[in-house]
């Protein structure tokens, strides 16, 4: 077993290799050792010729950086079976392979392809031969309870890397009862002082694949922020020497400037129905919370304090606002329902919490937490209670979480450069994701597209 994993660790970086193609290149740095053996075996090219594209280095790469899985190499598999009546669950077993995924490609028209794939209990169906019988208005029938998932479709020839992100999804939700979140994309900044235009508001697919710049500006860009249909980015610009906020389309790249008041115009945060912005201004005297109407333009000031109040970030429900303040000394977290003004205090622990982010359970707030000078993203029970440091990393800020609550990516320092670096919610799995070219910061994570 401790072979296999040697030789999965091997694999995985031949795996980001190949499935790079931005700017961003996902290296694991902890926790391949806790995660589930599974198989993802090469599909089955049913063609003449060489197969038009691969499926299985991508989804074995999705599912190895889920933190929960962790794909043996293709020359430690036993067989390579293509369907469920192929396999041998015994040598599986013996390995402690605990699920397959097996399919085939084969052409079905002019540049079009059927793909078929099966995910597999193997423990279940070494139990049942693959063979078992249930009782179904009293006749005995043909069960395929070990098979967790099966389907096939047909899929353009450039469609090839999108279906395996699909089918990494199918698996991932088969095999953990949760929605599985590699379809998703991220925004982020990138910073290279060596280029005419310095800064780039970038969106790529969540492993760094198929990078689109949307923005090119000499002035800083800061505070990206996904819409909840996964349409539109909002983020500060400098471009005209002040701080402004914009939205701006991902497709069409069209966009609206919203704010732009003497002073601070920053952290614009997307309302859960899409139609506010929460943000932070200082056109009335210290940054306070605002909330701006989309539609209407119509601004509503949310807080009033003589200190700095920042950071603000919707709860599920979208009837409160957690953000930062300094309103007890230090910066800490804080809500304030919206309706009411009625303002709590959330965070206790170490000299300063800050950057809170309600993941989508609302059971649990990502934060950075700074504690002995060491600034480190930690999960705290929402609204109130423990704590746990999920980073050993310094200096992390911006954490946001992935639509399914599994992951946070965040921006870090490493070799005195900012780059971008992902966590499971449980600390077990970590991993950098550094730029080819420059710096990487402010990282935001898409809603399902």
């Amino acid at each position: 077993m401790k072979n296999i994993l040697i030789k999965s660790i091997l694999l995985f970086v031949a795996l980001t290799a190949f499935a790079r193609a931005g700017v961003l290149e996902i290296v694991i740095t902890e926790g391949i050792d806790t995660a589930r053996p599974i198989a993802v075996v090469p599909f089955e090219w049913k063609g003449e010729g060489k197969a038009p594209n691969e499926l299985t280095h991508v989804i074995a790469a999705d599912l190895m950086r889920s933190g929960k899985f962790n794909p043996i190499p293709a020359s430690a598999m036993p067989q390579r079976p293509t369907a469920d009546d192929e396999i041998d669950y015994s040598a599986w077993a013996k390995m402690g392979v605990e699920a397959i995924l097996v399919g085939s490609i084969e052409p079905y028209s002019v540049d079009r392809y059927m793909v078929k794939f099966e995910v597999i209990d193997v423990l279940r169906g070494q139990i049942t031969g693959g063979n078992s019988q249930m009782l179904r208005n009293g006749e005995l029938v043909q069960s395929n309870d070990h098979i967790l998932d099966s389907r096939s479709s047909v899929i353009d020839g450039d469609q090839f890397r999108s279906y395996a992100h699909r089918i990494s999804d199918v698996a991932y939700e088969a095999l953990t009862g949760e929605r599985g979140a590699f379809m998703t994309k991220i925004a982020y900044v990138t910073v290279n002082h060596d280029d005419r235009y310095p800064y780039k508001l970038a969106v790529a697919d969540y492993d760094g694949a198929n990078e689109k710049i949307l923005l090119r500006s000499p002035e800083p860009l800061m505070s990206p922020a996904w819409s909840p249909d996964g349409n539109k980015l909002a983020y500060v610009s400098f471009e005209n020497k002040t701080a402004e906020i914009f939205m701006q389309d991902i497709y069409t790249t069209r966009r609206e400037k919203l704010t732009s008041f003497p002073g601070i115009n920053g952290n614009p945060v997307f309302s859960p129905d899409g139609e506010k912005l929460a943000m932070v201004l200082s056109k009335d005297g210290n940054p306070e919370l605002y909330v701006f109407d989309i539609k209407t333009k119509d601004l509503q000031r949310v807080t009033r304090n003589r200190t700095i109040d920042t950071e603000p970030n919707w709860t599920p429900d979208g009837e409160s606002l957690v953000f930062t303040s300094e309103r007890g000394g230090r910066p800490q977290l804080y809500s304030v329902n919206l309706s009411s003004g009625q303002v709590r205090r959330l965070t206790f622990e170490g000299e300063q919490n800050l950057g809170g982010t309600i993941l989508p359970s609302g059971e649990d707030m990502i934060l950075v937490n700074r504690t002995r000078g060491n600034y480190h993203i930690a999960k705290q029970e929402f609204p109130r209670g423990n704590m746990q440091v999920l980073t050993k990393t310094s200096l992390d800020e911006s954490p946001s979480v992935a639509p399914n609550g599994s992951m946070v990516i965040y921006s870090t320092t490493h070799n005195d450069k900012q780059v971008l670096a992902l966590v499971s919610i449980d600390g077990r799995f970590k991993a950098r994701l550094p730029a080819t070219d420059g710096e990487v910061k402010s990282p935001t994570w898409s809603p399902f597209m």
